[in-house]
């Protein structure tokens, strides 16, 4: 990594005197509490992000009229005097480490659910064009459920307002006053918010305004009312408070919406009217789950930085870039000249340290987001955030590592994902520990999940550099025994062996090609390979693995990715029976090389443990390459190079396979913790060996048998 030297470098905005060009991202986090108030919880979480060294925080979707015009059931209001105590709180702990913070103030008009739950009116331009979308048909019953719930009960249609010049005027007054309210609470700036298909989205976008009057038509009509904004914003606070807007660079899949010519017209206009900085985003219409992954919350790295350097070079003041962009990344566009700032989100979800971990070198230490949309699926089910590799975003107050009362010597038994969080939290609480690992390489079923989806390769790298990093004996190709403990002189021992997987009651599932997920995995990571080899593979078969060195590289996810491209032991067809998380990030895997791939499954929903918008990418990404993805059916036997399965209706139908691969039947493996605990040992068993829960879970339980031990 460079010395990000221009990342890293002081920067200003307005009035704002930043020590670095890293800013933490608006997002909507659903920490405030019910009544909209700044608590504990929220307090907490954007401290600790200030305590990382971040230069500017902008805390996201600050309700202007709360609670009308919201859309998620913990949203920050900022329509009342009374919130302001708790703002000056929030701003003040901020302020202690150095950091400032700005307030985006939003309102959400079409997309205002509470609205919608409440029975108050939808505040918008014109009446919506009809739209249809794809997004509810991947959520299993128990989401939908919960997506809907905020109008269950609501009876009639929905209520819709086109905004008349009264109208138009109260929502320039709720934009100033909330603006001045941030002011005083002791906020260094506001972000107006005119990205996303809120209200002044929908005022500048020709598709959703088609408005007949001054504030519809041309570009100057439709950005009439984000100017009033800016300038009754402008006048409330003064020349020596930051302000500037969020502006969407192109609305993707919206036939006549906006444009980048547009976007950089609207900047140019901004900044006449005297913002500070213009924060470059994008929408895509929903007409698809995998079109939110395009805009706003990218999947593509660096996803929006041409459309930020075109609007940078439209204008004078700062442009800040955000959309998956990695420091390095980041650095190189300001040194271009393409942007002036980087606001992150997810990143400083998974590790609010980032910038701290910088500035001091230590890149490697920096938990990465391994984009799983853990974190804003929740709010599609109307729940708080949460990080899938972090599990004390959200509980900063009291998921705390503090030292441990007296050190004792523990041994973790298990070196994947929560095994390794396990000691990793357990040592910095000050206790010997012994981590234990039955094959010759740490990360155990992650770096399986690393050949399948690489953004978890990352997370490996990252806990075996933390583990590293502690005074941790890592013994591995160990089995462990009581005998062996007793000879460690171990006080307590938490297992993280894993889950262990049935093979499943159907006829012909032991032919040599049909194969378990654990013997796939085993022999793509040389955990024991060579049993597998001999027991399922051909002379051919095992010459050709011998060829492309498959054994001796597995230290190396990525030396792994490429060769799995060039040697394989399936077929040209392959059918894969289990469609949640493991079957389907299967099918990805083998797609990328060039399988056929049908996936079998039981239940009437696929993919039910991955997270909502993780789910939308992979059935979407299975189907467009041909996918063959089919539910609610029976597999009865695998007869040579066919599987037979029976529909819920009943029907016999079967689909070919050159190889098939068992990835169901996984279930908690309680074995070792009970024997052990049988021999008188204090024993906590975590992750899936206690209770299925993958990544998420893995983690979540090697934290907390970390901050308990």
């Amino acid at each position: 990594m460079t010395n990000l030297s221009h990342l890293l470098a002081p920067g200003r905005i307005g009035p704002l005197q930043l020590r670095n060009r890293i800013v933490m991202a608006p997002m909507g986090s659903n920490f405030a509490e019910a009544d909209g108030h700044c608590g504990e919880r929220i307090q907490a979480y954007y401290e600790a992000r200030a305590a990382g060294g971040a230069g500017l925080l902008i805390m996201g979707v600050c309700a202007i009229a709360f609670p009308a015009g919201t859309a998620e059931p913990y949203q920050v209001g900022v329509s009342d005097d009374e919130f302001i105590p708790g703002l000056a709180r929030l701003a003040a702990r901020v302020h202690k480490h150095g950091a400032k913070i700005a307030m985006q103030l939003q309102h959400a008009g079409k997309n205002a659910i509470r609205d919608m739950a409440a029975g108050r009116p939808l505040w918008v331009p014109s009446l919506p064009p009809p739209s249809s979308s794809d997004m509810m048909l991947a959520l299993t019953p128990e989401e939908t459920a919960s997506f809907v719930s905020a109008v269950r009960g609501r009876k009639g249609g929905i209520d819709i307002r086109v905004m008349d010049t009264p109208d138009i005027a109260q929502m320039v007054e709720w934009f100033a006053a909330a603006a001045y309210r941030a002011q005083q609470a002791g906020f260094d700036g506001v972000e107006i918010h005119a990205a996303h298909n809120y209200i002044l989205a929908g005022f500048l976008s020709p598709y959703y305004n088609r408005r007949d009057d001054q504030y519809g038509g041309t570009l100057e009509n439709r950005a009439r009312l984000l100017l009033e904004v800016l300038a009754a914003v402008r006048a409330r606070v003064g020349a020596g408070f930051g302000v500037w807007l969020r502006l969407d660079a192109e609305e993707m899949h919206t036939p006549g919406g906006i444009t980048l010519a547009d976007a950089q017209a609207v900047a140019k206009l901004a900044e006449a009217a005297g913002v500070d900085a213009v924060s470059v985003s994008a929408y895509a219409a929903t007409t698809s789950g995998v079109a939110f992954t395009q805009a706003p919350l990218v999947q593509q790295p660096g996803g929006f930085l041409e459309w930020t350097a075109a609007i940078k070079q439209a204008v004078d003041i700062p442009v800040i870039a955000v959309g998956r962009i990695e420091p390095e990344v980041g650095d190189s566009a300001i040194a271009a000249g393409h942007c002036d700032f980087i606001a992150m989100g997810r990143k400083l979800l998974a590790d609010p340290q980032l910038p701290e971990k910088l500035a001091t070198g230590q890149a490697q230490a920096i938990r990465p987001c391994i984009y799983c949309y853990v974190c804003v699926s929740q709010i599609f089910i109307n729940e708080r955030v949460k990080c899938a590799v972090n599990p004390q975003t959200g509980h900063e107050a009291e998921r705390v590592i503090t030292p441990a009362d007296h050190a004792r010597h523990i041994a973790v038994v298990g070196g994947g994902p929560a095994g390794l969080e396990a000691a990793r939290v357990t040592a910095l609480r000050g206790h010997r520990v012994t981590l234990l690992e039955r094959s010759e390489r740490l990360g155990g079923t992650l770096f399986f999940a690393a050949l399948a989806y690489p953004e978890n390769g990352r997370l490996l790298d990252n806990l075996q550099y933390q583990v590293r990093q502690l005074p941790i004996d890592v013994r591995l190709g160990v089995g462990v025994s009581a005998a062996l403990l007793r000879d460690l002189g171990v006080d307590q021992v938490i297992v993280a062996t894993g889950a262990q997987r049935a093979a499943p009651d159907i006829p012909g599932a032991t032919q040599d090609h049909v194969w378990s997920g654990d013997e796939l995995r085993r022999l793509l990571t040389g955990d024991r390979a060579d049993e597998i080899a001999r027991s399922k593979l051909s002379l051919t078969q095992r010459a050709m693995m011998k060829a492309g060195s498959l054994i001796g590289v597995t230290d190396s996810s990525e030396a792994m990715q490429k060769l799995s491209h060039v040697w394989m032991p399936l077929g040209k067809r392959v059918t894969i029976i289990g469609g949640g998380l493991v079957g389907l990030e299967l099918a990805e895997f083998l797609i990328a090389r060039g399988r056929q791939v049908c996936v079998l499954e039981s239940a009437s929903h696929l993919g039910r443990e991955l997270a909502i918008v993780r789910r939308w990418r992979v059935l979407h990404g299975i189907r467009v390459h041909g996918g063959q993805l089919l539910t609610a059916v029976t597999v009865t036997a695998i007869e040579g190079k066919y599987v037979r399965y029976r529909t819920a209706e009943g029907e016999a139908c079967e689909v070919r396979a050159d190889s098939v691969v068992l990835a169901s039947g996984a279930m908690p493996d309680t074995t070792l913790a009970q024997a052990l605990g049988n021999e008188g040992f204090k024993v906590v068993s975590i992750g899936d060996c206690e209770s299925l829960g993958y990544i998420e879970g893995a983690i979540a339980a090697g934290h907390r048998a970390g901050r308990e031990a």
